[in-house]
C-alpha cells in the first residue's frame, strides 16, 4: 500500500464540487436513455458526457479503473489521460464508472448511478476487470469483526454480537444472481433477512453505512473495478471492507499481472484498495436507497441528487442541484 504526503493539500486543488459536476452529466446523459431497453446506448452517453466534464477540469488525471482497456474502450480507457494541465496540476488517479447499473437504466430500475473517486497518484488499486469476493460492513464495529476466513453465517453472526441484537435482525444485501445460491441458501439457514438486489453493488455496499436503509453487512461477488469504487466511499465515511479478486481462466490471471498484481490469493483490506485523502462522487440517475434519480420537469428543468465525500475531514455532502437544458 503507498501511503500519501501531505495528500490534503494535493487535493485541496481539485474542489470537491467539481467532482459533482462531472457525475451530474454523466447522470444527466445516462437519464435520457432511462426505460428505453438500450444498455450500451446508455453507457455510451454517460461515458462521452464524463469524458467531456473531465477534460473541462485544471487537472492532470489518469484514469486507473475505467472502461477498459484501450483496445476494448475508445473512450475513459484505463491509462486515459484527462483534464487540462497535464504536468502542471498535481497528479491525480481517477476510477469512475458512468454508469454504475446499466442493465437497471435500461429497464428503469432503481440504484443507479454514476459514481468516480479520485486520490493520489498511486493509492487506488489498479484493479483488473474481473470479479471481486466482497464483503463490508458500516462504521462503528470493532476493527477485524468480518473475516473472509470466516463462513457467511459466521460473520453474519459476528456482526449480530457486535451489534448486541440476535442473527434474525440483521439485514444482508446480496446481488440476485444464480452464483449465490448457495450463499443465499446459508443466509436463510442463519435466520438474517436478505435484500437481493437486480445490479448496482456501488450502492449496496455504501448502503451498510447508512442507518436508514437498514442494510448491516454486504457479502458476495460483483465487478472488482465496482469494489475499489466502493472502498474508496468507505474510506470516506468509516467502514471495513475487505476484497479476493477471483480469476476464471488464464486470461484474467495474466490480466492481473500486467497491472502488477502478483499475490492472486491476496485478501485486500480497505486501504490496500483505496488508501489517503480520497475524494468519492455519485449521482443517482434512477431512484434509490442511496439517492433519488435525475427528473425532468416541465421547461426543460432537470433536478439531480448527489453526495460526495471526502477522507481527510470525512465530510458528506448532499447536493440538489437544478439545470436547464441548454437551448
Amino acid at each position: 500500500m503507498i501511503q500519501m504526503v501531505n495528500a490534503s493539500k494535493i487535493l485541496d486543488r481539485v474542489l470537491v464540487l467539481e467532482m459533482v459536476r462531472v457525475t451530474e452529466a454523466a447522470a444527466i446523459a445516462a437519464s435520457r436513455l432511462v426505460g428505453r431497453g438500450d444498455e450500451k446506448a446508455a453507457d455510451a452517453a454517460a461515458v462521452e458526457a464524463m469524458r467531456e466534464a473531465l477534460n473541462n477540469l485544471a487537472i492532470d488525471g489518469t484514469v486507473v479503473i475505467g472502461e477498459g482497456e484501450r483496445d476494448e474502450a475508445p473512450m475513459l480507457y484505463i491509462g486515459e489521460k484527462v483534464g487540462t494541465a497535464p504536468g502542471d496540476a498535481p497528479a491525480i488517479d481517477i476510477a469512475l464508472d458512468p454508469l454504475e447499473g446499466t442493465t437497471i437504466t435500461a429497464k428503469a430500475g432503481p440504484n443507479a448511478l454514476a459514481v468516480l473517486a479520485i486520490a493520489e497518484k498511486g493509492c487506488l488499486l489498479n484493479a483488473p476487470d474481473v470479479y471481486m469476493d466482497k464483503l463490508a460492513v458500516g462504521p462503528g464495529y470493532p476493527p477485524g469483526v468480518i473475516d473472509m476466513a470466516k463462513s457467511p453465517a459466521d460473520n453474519v453472526r459476528a456482526v449480530a454480537a457486535a451489534k448486541g441484537v440476535d442473527p434474525h435482525e440483521i439485514i444482508a444485501c446480496v446481488l440476485d444472481r444464480p452464483r449465490h445460491e448457495k450463499l443465499i441458501a446459508e443466509l436463510r439457514e442463519v435466520g438474517c433477512g436478505i435484500m437481493l438486489i437486480p445490479d448496482g453493488d456501488v450502492a449496496g455496499v455504501i448502503a451498510t453505512t447508512d442507518p436508514d436503509t437498514t442494510i448491516d453487512i454486504y457479502l458476495g461477488s460483483g465487478g472488482a473495478p465496482e469494489g475499489v469504487l466502493a472502498a474508496a466511499a468507505l474510506r470516506c465515511v468509516g467502514g471495513q471492507l475487505k476484497g479476493r479478486l477471483i480469476f476464471r481462466n488464464d486470461d484474467e490471471r495474466a490480466r492481473a499481472r500486467k497491472w502488477g498484481i502478483e499475490d492472486l490469493d491476496r485478501v485486500y483490506d480497505l486501504d490496500e484498495l483505496a488508501s489517503g485523502d480520497c475524494i468519492f462522487a455519485a449521482t443517482g440517475v434512477t431512484d434509490g436507497s442511496l439517492l433519488d434519480g435525475v427528473k425532468r420537469l416541465k421547461g426543460g428543468l432537470m433536478t439531480t441528487d448527489s453526495v460526495v465525500m471526502r477522507a481527510s475531514s470525512g465530510t458528506v455532502r448532499w447536493v440538489k442541484g437544478e439545470h436547464r437544458a441548454r437551448s
